[in-house]
């Protein structure tokens, strides 16, 4: 189905699908084993998607790679939910997948993206609004280099980190199995600090896309169950979150950093989590920046001594999608005797609930526009 998708795009779009097949393969090979699993002729479509975007000016340092205008082709695999389980009726029985993206920025000091993503798919207005959010890995061919490729400070290293909001209409079978789909989108990829430099890229593009869905419509029947409310007391939630990250100063090399956190949480729906705590940031390329930062700018009157810890509150919020939780947090360092940073920090990421006490969870925080660190962690809820 996605050959005969692929034979009506235009030759220059064919090209660059020919220039990233490897990548496409190893794709492929790697989703046949958890596709396999389930086999319902009702749930699966398929879909591709071209964007044309614009590089957004988010950061004035990268201004000088600010000019083409990025196009994006994006090969994606869906499967439909029908309410089997009870977060699925509580969010309009949503689908869910995994795709493939190719971002050209059209520029040699950027290069090109391949990203792996998985996404959940989310209707309204009787299912032909659909809000996409997916999350997932990306590589760019042309990462910073000294010599070879001194321009591109929005990536530092080849492995980024991925995410794509899209708001699309949706028009199914206009034509027998295939669809139509236009829509934006906004495609942020950064690397976390996980290595200067880092200012990251965020492209907004409008798109359109075409769908292949074999499945009989006349058939499919979605479950309705009048579900219980869920009642909870205020639960105790300890996360250690850790990783590697560097300094915005180059050559200052890359350092571990480990997060200390303690909240409460308060669970008000089954979709709806609110969070109040504390945390301890243990981050040494801090301790590394302090001493660089006290000999190369005197003016600053910084003590090479300054102590590198932080301490943050916060409050948050969690979305819960079966065992996945989609967390937003919110926080200010009380304790910040190093400013590099504004004191106002924040955390977006996602957790999964291995059990009802314990999680792991992966996170990017950052301050404004700037990511600081992808975190990976684990904790206990009791």
């Amino acid at each position: 189905m996605l050959t005969f998708l692929i034979c009506l795009l235009p030759n220059n779009i064919l090209l660059y699908l020919w220039r990233m097949s490897r990548q496409i393969l190893l794709f492929l090979l790697l989703s046949v084993p958890i596709f396999a699993q389930e086999k319902n002729p009702n749930r699966d479509f398929y879909e591709v998607f071209y964007g044309y975007g614009t590089l957004l000016r988010h950061n004035t340092n990268i201004s000088h790679l600010v000019g083409a205008h990025p196009e994006i082709i994006t090969l994606s695999f869906n499967r439909k939910t029908f309410g089997e389980k009870l977060w699925q009726r509580q969010f309009n029985y949503p689908d869910w997948g995994v795709s493939f993206q190719y971002l050209d920025f059209r520029t040699e000091d950027l290069g090109r993206n391949y990203s792996a993503l998985a996404f959940y798919n989310f209707y309204f207005l009787k299912r032909k609004l659909r809000l996409q959010f997916a999350q997932g890995i990306s590589y760019n061919s042309n990462p910073f280099d000294l010599e070879s490729n001194p321009k591109n400070i929005a990536y530092g290293n080849h492995l980024l980190s991925a995410t794509t909001f899209a708001l699309l209409y949706t028009q199914p079978k206009i034509f027998k199995d295939f669809g139509l789909n236009i829509g934006m989108s906004l495609v942020h990829q950064s690397n976390g600090s996980l290595k200067a430099p880092n200012t990251g890229t965020n492209v907004f593009v409008l798109t359109v896309g075409m769908s292949y869905d074999p499945s009989d419509t006349g058939k499919v029947e979605y479950i309705e169950i009048e579900d219980e409310k869920v009642k909870e007391p205020v639960r105790w939630n300890f996360a250690v979150r850790g990783g590697i990250n560097s300094s915005d100063y180059f050559n200052l090399g890359q350092h571990p950093f480990l997060v200390l956190s303690g909240y409460a949480d308060k669970r008000l729906s089954y979709l709806s989590t609110v969070q109040l705590g504390a945390e301890v940031f243990f981050a040494e390329y801090l301790r590394e920046e302090i001493k660089y930062v006290s000999v190369a700018f005197p003016n600053r009157n910084i003590d090479p001594d300054t102590d590198y810890k932080r301490i943050g509150l916060f409050a948050g919020h969690e979305f819960r999608i079966g065992d996945l939780g989609i967390v937003t947090q919110l926080g200010y360092y009380v304790y910040y005797p190093y400013q590099n940073e504004s004191r106002l920090y924040s955390r977006v990421g996602g957790k999964y609930y291995f059990n009802k006490k314990w999680f792991g969870a992966l996170s990017i925080k950052s301050h404004g526009a700037n990511a600081e660190a992808i975190e990976l962690g684990f904790g206990v809820r009791i």
